[in-house]
């Protein structure tokens, strides 16, 4: 009897099928994709500075915030739609900036803007993108926004900038948390770092999983496409070195109110914690802020995002559009971070984790377990709508 060929997205490690409504948390996509990935690769997606703290408590910090439902209120039907950067959205969620993402899946940034756009849902593209500003604005026509980094070459920044303007993207995110990169020491002990140092134990796990291998080898070399006139042709190791000595660690206030000036767009500044920073970048003319710790990738010992967000909605709630990113797990996570004054949440590694079990469908699945779990807690909170949604429903040290 001959046995149909089944989808990647069908089939576990092991052969057993299983189809993606098999998945029901973040934590199933999670669990997947460490199966899917080579360890060296999976530790990059998954891994965090140093002792991994902070990446740690971007998660648990959330469950010091209890939730106090209203009752008798009619959720017959919920309404999750909001504006955001100026344009409508079906949820309160945006994709965060990841690069290299054809790392985890051949899908890379075009699955997930896709799936992003399918979603109804703004999609942010990372300066270190393994497809280019052009090649995922022509397959996406949901709302986008661009992230970058300054460079020390500043006619690298323009030319992105002018780039982006061209392709359409609708927003800016400037990225200013990475002066230089945290220690990471999963990669550090793996080798899966620039340039590559892999040990004996990394090499196996990339033996151990043939079919990652043979995506990568048989489809379009990894490459950071938005760079190609520049260091691109030298191969994926050597482009990752060159945007690495980009970074300018010399980066400061003027500079942001050059870039301000020059984009004349929706701004979202990516990587502020501290309401003395939220004031000055208010004052500045940034609408938008996206606090951040980079996923605990950076200063490990930094509070969490949900942490830091009550007393920035304090210093400029009523200024700008304030986007938490860092720890979403869960939807009613996102609910408690629009109690406590956010706009919108910011995930990067919930969509990864669905990215690296089956690609754009991955990514897909990702999202309808977010929204599907924040639907059910605006029901149980008797919140029918994301206006409804205030401080009286949250208390701090639950």
């Amino acid at each position: 009897m001959q046995h149909a060929i089944l989808p990647p997205n069908q089939r576990t490690q092991r052969g057993t099928v299983l189809p993606l409504t098999h998945y029901h948390t973040i934590a199933d996509l999670r669990e997947k994709a460490r199966r899917r990935l080579p360890s060296p690769v999976f530790d990059f997606l998954d891994g965090a500075a140093e002792s991994e703290r902070t990446a740690r408590r971007n998660t648990a910090a959330f469950d010091d915030v209890g939730l106090v439902p209203h009752c008798l209120a009619d959720v017959s039907n919920v309404d999750t739609a909001t504006t955001l950067f100026g344009q409508r959205v079906a949820w309160p969620v945006v994709c965060a900036p990841t690069g290299a993402s054809r790392l985890f899946h051949p899908d890379g940034e075009i699955g997930v803007a896709r799936a992003a756009s399918a979603a109804g849902m703004f999609y942010t593209l990372s300066t270190g993108a393994t497809f280019s500003i052009e090649e995922v604005a022509a397959t996406s026509c949901g709302p986008k926004m661009f992230q970058l980094y300054v460079h020390r070459n500043r006619d690298i920044t323009w030319m992105l900038l002018d780039r982006a303007k061209q392709a359409g993207y609708s927003a800016l995110c400037l990225t200013v948390d990475v002066p230089v990169v945290g220690k990471r020491e999963r990669d550090l002990r793996s080798g899966f770092r620039m340039p590559p140092a892999l040990t004996v134990r990394s090499l196996v796990s990339f033996v151990a999983h043939p079919r990652w291998a043979w995506d990568h080898l048989c489809k379009q070399p990894l490459a950071m496409a938005n760079f190609a006139e520049h260091f691109g042709g030298r191969g994926f190791v050597a482009e990752s070195q060159g945007l690495g000595d980009e970074l300018d660690a010399s980066v400061s206030w003027k500079d942001i109110r050059q870039i301000i000036e020059y984009w004349d767009g929706p701004f979202a500044l990516k990587g502020v914690m501290s309401p003395e920073d939220a004031r000055r970048a208010a004052d500045m003319g940034v609408t938008a802020l996206v606090i951040s710790n980079h996923g605990g990738r950076q200063l490990d010992g930094a509070i969490a995002s949900i942490e830091a967000l009550p007393a920035i909605a304090q210093a400029v709630g009523d200024q700008m559009e304030l986007v938490v990113d860092g720890g979403i797990r869960r939807g009613a996570h996102i609910l408690k971070a629009l109690a406590l004054g956010a706009k919108a949440c910011m995930i990067g590694r919930p969509y990864l984790y669905g990215l690296s079990a089956a690609g754009e469908p991955g990514v897909a699945r990702a999202f309808d377990i977010l929204k599907s779990e924040l639907v059910v807690a605006m029901q149980l909170s008797g919140c029918p709508e994301i206006g409804a949604i205030d401080r009286s429903l949250v208390r701090l040290g639950a």
